[in-house]
C-alpha cells in the first residue's frame, strides 16, 4: 500500500497509470465496484441554457452556531471559506462552488473550483458518516478511511455489498486507490502537521478536498452544524437546514431542563497519558456540554477550545474531591484505571464509583459510535450527561453512549 509518505514516487506512477486508466483499466474496476453510477445522472443537475439573471440556488442556508466556515451566494456560484482549520492555524481554505453548466467566474485563483452538485465523495473521518446519512448522500459515497471503525448500519451495508472502497487514514492514505476512484470531492480534516495531513498530497494530485474544522468548534451545535458545510457541495441546503433545525430545537429544549438547578455538581475529564493529563479546555465543546448539563466543570475558568496538557499533581489538587469524572479514554472498568496508575484510586469519584465513560457502543474492533452518531445527536449526548449529573430531571432516559465504570 502506498501512502503520503511515498508521495514523490506515486506522482510518477500515477502519471503513467492515468494513461492506462484512460484505455480501459477503470472499465474493469467499474464491474467490481460501480462507483460512477451516480455520475451517469450528472446531466440531470446541469444547466442547459445559462441565464445570467437567474438565481440557481433558491434554497440558501444560514450558519447560526458554527464559527469555522461561512458561505455567500452569487446566483450561479457559492463562495465558501473555512477559517482556522486547526489550532493556531493561519492557513485558510476557500471554495468556489459553481453550478454545473454555468461559467466559472474569474478572479479566484486561490480557491478550489468545484462543479456542483458533486456526484461522488470519499470520507476520511467517521465523524461525517451521519452527515452523509442525514443528507441522503449514501449513493454518492464511494470510499472511506477504515472499514473496521464503522458502526453505522447503512455504511456497513455498503461495505457488505462492496459498494465502497477502503482507502486508508489521513497518514496512511492510499493515494493510488483514491485517484483511481476519481471522486468529485474528498471530505477530511487537517491538523497542521504536513506529515499527518492528506489534503496537501491530494490537492497536488488535482483531487479536490473539503477540509472540515468541526473539531475546533466550542459548542456541540457548532460541531453538528458542519453538516451544512457538506450540504453546500451537493446543493442539499434545504435538507440540511431542516435536519439541523430539528437537532438544534431538541438541544435547546433539553438544555432548558438544567436552567434552574439548585446545585451544580463538580466534574473533571480525561486521564493521564505518558505523564500528561489531557483535560478538556474551558471553552471546548465538552465544557459547553457540561455547563448545559448543569455541571460545574472545574476548568471552566480556562479559555482554551482544545485539550489542556496538565500534570497529575495539578489535576489531583483541584479535582480530588470532585463529584464526577468523565471521559477516561479506553477504560472499560475501574480495574483498568487502577492498573494504569494506582493513584487514580485516590480521587473521590473513583472511590465512590462516579466515573462515566462514553464507550458504551463499541464495535468489535473498537470503533466508537459516539464519534459517529453522537456528533449529529448532541441533544441525546446532553441527555446522557443530564441523566448522570441530574438523574431526577430525566427519570425515563436510558444512557446511550455513556456508562458507569464498575
Amino acid at each position: 500500500m502506498k501512502s503520503i509518505r511515498q508521495l514523490t514516487r506515486i506522482k510518477t506512477d500515477l502519471r503513467r497509470l492515468a494513461w492506462r486508466c484512460a484505455f480501459g483499466f477503470v472499465l474493469g474496476l467499474a464491474f467490481i465496484f460501480p462507483v460512477h453510477a451516480a455520475q451517469d445522472r450528472a446531466a440531470e443537475s446541469c444547466v442547459s441554457n445559462y441565464d445570467q439573471n437567474k438565481d440557481y440556488f433558491p434554497d440558501k442556508l444560514k450558519v447560526d452556531y458554527a464559527e469555522g466556515f461561512e458561505v455567500s451566494y452569487h446566483k450561479h456560484y457559492k463562495r465558501v471559506k473555512v477559517a482556522a482549520p486547526w489550532k493556531e492555524g493561519t492557513e485558510r481554505f476557500e471554495y468556489l462552488l459553481v453550478q454545473c453548466g454555468t461559467p466559472t467566474p474569474k478572479g479566484f485563483e486561490h480557491a478550489q473550483v468545484i462543479t456542483i452538485p458533486a456526484k461522488s465523495m470519499i470520507v476520511l473521518s467517521t465523524t461525517y458518516f451521519y452527515f452523509v446519512e442525514q443528507l441522503g448522500l449514501l449513493d454518492q459515497l464511494i470510499g472511506i478511511a477504515n472499514f473496521k471503525r464503522v458502526n453505522s448500519p447503512a455504511i456497513l451495508k455498503l461495505i457488505a455489498e462492496k459498494k465502497i472502497v477502503e482507502v486508508g487514514r489521513n497518514i496512511d492514505l492510499n493515494l493510488e486507490s483514491t485517484a483511481l476512484l476519481n471522486p468529485d470531492i474528498v471530505m477530511t480534516y487537517a491538523t497542521g502537521n504536513p506529515f499527518r495531513d492528506s489534503y496537501g498530497p491530494l490537492m497536488e494530485f488535482g483531487i479536490r478536498v473539503g477540509v472540515f474544522a468541526e473539531y475546533m468548534e466550542p459548542t456541540p451545535l457548532g460541531r453538528a452544524e458542519w453538516m451544512k458545510f457538506m450540504a453546500l457541495f451537493f446543493n442539499r441546503e434545504k435538507k440540511a437546514t431542516s435536519v439541523f433545525n430539528t437537532i438544534a430545537n431538541h438541544y435547546e429544549t433539553t438544555k432548558q431542563l438544567t436552567k434552574k438547578v439548585a446545585t451544580r455538581p463538580t466534574v473533571f475529564t480525561g486521564k493521564s497519558i505518558d505523564g500528561t493529563w489531557y483535560m478538556a479546555g474551558g471553552h471546548s465543546y465538552m465544557a459547553t456540554f457540561l455547563k448545559d448539563a448543569g455541571a460545574h466543570f472545574l476548568w471552566s475558568d480556562n479559555t482554551s477550545r482544545r485539550s489542556l496538557y496538565l500534570d497529575f499533581e495539578s489535576v489531583f489538587k483541584r479535582a480530588a474531591d470532585a463529584d464526577y469524572w468523565l471521559n477516561t479514554g479506553l477504560w472499560k472498568s475501574l480495574a483498568e484505571g487502577r492498573a494504569e496508575d494506582a493513584r487514580y484510586a485516590f480521587f473521590s469519584a473513583f472511590r465512590v464509583g462516579k466515573i462515566y465513560n462514553y464507550n458504551a457502543l463499541l464495535n468489535p474492533d473498537g470503533g466508537n459510535d459516539y464519534w459517529e452518531r453522537g456528533i449529529v445527536n448532541p441533544h441525546l449526548v446532553l441527555a446522557d450527561m443530564i441523566k448522570i449529573i441530574h438523574p431526577e430531571l430525566l427519570p425515563d432516559h436510558k444512557l446511550i453512549w455513556y456508562r458507569p465504570l464498575q
